[in-house]
């Protein structure tokens, strides 16, 4: 299903990405040397309940997961780049640490995600995965203007992570979102330009770029969720919300100091 929003939908669309964004920020601030995963689960659980959302992963239960995921957020860290299934983890210095989190308020959902480095070490390698995704995730969204089309996106993106030298996982991409948290269409993170489903203002899409050191394959943990770098090489993943609009793409779960 793709859902073209009404202007009022695409509104509150706004309220929940800053809501996301909101929550993101806090949790970085809070993920330190001993945080304990399980402790930002449970902040983000509390944040979400008082701002009157809910999230979108308690019973998320795809048909690649294993059951309802049953936690408010998406933990990863180091070699763990998607699904991260909180567990009792704490936190290390130099630990890189992606945090994943989509929410439903006022009927829309907003999903976003952040990699960053725990404490005062600062791996080169893990500075240069974040950095790559965030850059592919910026010419993704420019790339997403009406009347282009998904695999001008995924090109975009693609074309970042390749230069980089980073193999490049399909299976995995940005998607539509809507008043659910995963619709149509798929949004690789390559691809070939002018092909596929044509941008339309009202559409919103969680574009996600994410790349591991050395390897495009993944495996799962024990606990049927938490997608890991089939080598153990550390990986990162970047995302954002954006409403097609006809003034061009809008990021909706920007944090507030990078909103204009």
């Amino acid at each position: 299903m793709i859902e073209i929003l009404h202007p009022t939908e695409v509104a509150r669309a706004r309220d929940t990405g800053a809501l996301v964004a909101d929550i993101l920020e806090t949790l970085k601030s809070r993920s330190t040397v001993g945080t304990n995963l399980l402790d930002i689960d449970r902040w983000a659980k509390t944040l979400i309940r008082e701002a009157g959302a809910r999230s979108c992963y308690v019973d998320y239960a795809p048909s690649f997961g294993r059951g309802p995921f049953g936690h408010h957020i998406c933990t990863g860290v180091n070699d763990a780049v998607l699904h991260g299934r909180p567990h009792d983890y704490s936190l290390a210095d130099g630990d890189l640490l992606t945090l994943d989190l989509a929410v439903i308020h006022s009927g829309v959902a907003a999903d976003s995600a952040i990699s960053f480095l725990v404490g005062d070490s600062r791996p080169s390698e893990s500075l240069a995965l974040i950095e790559t995704t965030e850059r592919a995730l910026s010419a993704g969204i420019a790339a997403a203007v009406p009347g282009a089309r998904i695999g001008d996106i995924s090109y975009a993106i693609g074309s970042v992570l390749g230069a980089a030298g980073y193999p490049i996982n399909t299976e995995f991409g940005g998607h539509g979102i809507g008043s659910t948290m995963h619709q149509d269409p798929h949004v690789a993170n390559t691809g070939r330009p002018g092909r596929g489903y044509m941008l339309r203002p009202g559409l919103l899409l969680a574009l996600e770029p994410w790349v591991m050191a050395d390897t495009a394959e993944l495996i799962t943990d024990a606990d049927g969720w938490t997608l890991r770098s089939a080598t153990g090489c550390r990986a990162a993943h970047s995302e954002h919300t954006i409403a097609i609009t006809d003034d061009g793409p809008q990021i909706l779960t920007a944090p507030k100091q990078l909103q204009q």
